[in-house]
């Protein structure tokens, strides 16, 4: 199962940069830095000081939104929302090797991400969750299910995801899952991501 950490230093009760290495130290695959109200240069750099902390499982850090300074930085790519840059657009001018991840919330654009050139899609929410409200109802497995089915590129679960769910999610085709809170505690984290690559 991939792992995918989202941050979101607002609900930290502990410093970003210490949860971020607990996170590489842990094994995540990817690290999403979600901060949209920083200015250019303080995304800068926090993307570089994230990527400077040791990082001995290689997870690939993304950049939310901002394809220049993923690239400015160093990063291994970018993560566009749904309705961000195009794809295709990024890979005309962008380096051939920029990961791109795209947020989608329907089957449609998915399968757009895909025919673009996306390397990965987060798909959610799959199930009920605060921070998703403005998205709508919870898809459900059923419909991640259909999604997963219908496309060849990795497809990861979001919205509401839990050790015991991702079970259910994997199941029915995901790749993986991403999350915010899941991967933000301090307790056995390792032991949390370890449990979830086995899945």
């Amino acid at each position: 199962m991939i792992v995918y950490a989202i941050t979101d230093r607002r609900s930290l009760k502990d410093d970003l940069l210490g949860t971020v290495e607990r996170q590489l130290h842990a094994g995540v695959d990817y690290l999403q830095i979600r901060e949209k109200d920083l200015t250019d240069r303080d995304l800068f750099e926090l993307t570089r000081a994230v990527l400077s902390l040791s990082n001995p499982t290689n997870t690939k850090i993304l950049v939310n939104g901002r394809v220049d300074i993923a690239v400015a930085a160093g990063a291994a790519g970018v993560h566009l929302p749904s309705n961000g840059l195009g794809i295709r657009k990024i890979r005309r001018s962008m380096p051939i090797d920029l990961l791109v991840a795209v947020s989608t919330h329907s089957l449609e654009e998915v399968v757009v991400a895909e025919k673009d050139g996306a390397d990965l899609a987060v798909f959610g929410p799959v199930f009920s969750t605060p921070s998703k409200v403005s998205f709508g109802a919870p898809q459900g497995l059923e419909t991640l299910s259909v999604v997963c089915q219908s496309v060849s590129m990795p497809v990861l679960a979001l919205g509401g995801v839990t050790v015991h769910n991702a079970v259910d999610c994997v199941d029915r085709g995901a790749a993986g899952v991403a999350a915010i809170s899941l991967f933000q505690g301090q307790v056995e984290l390792d032991q949390l991501v370890g449990k979830l690559h086995k899945v």
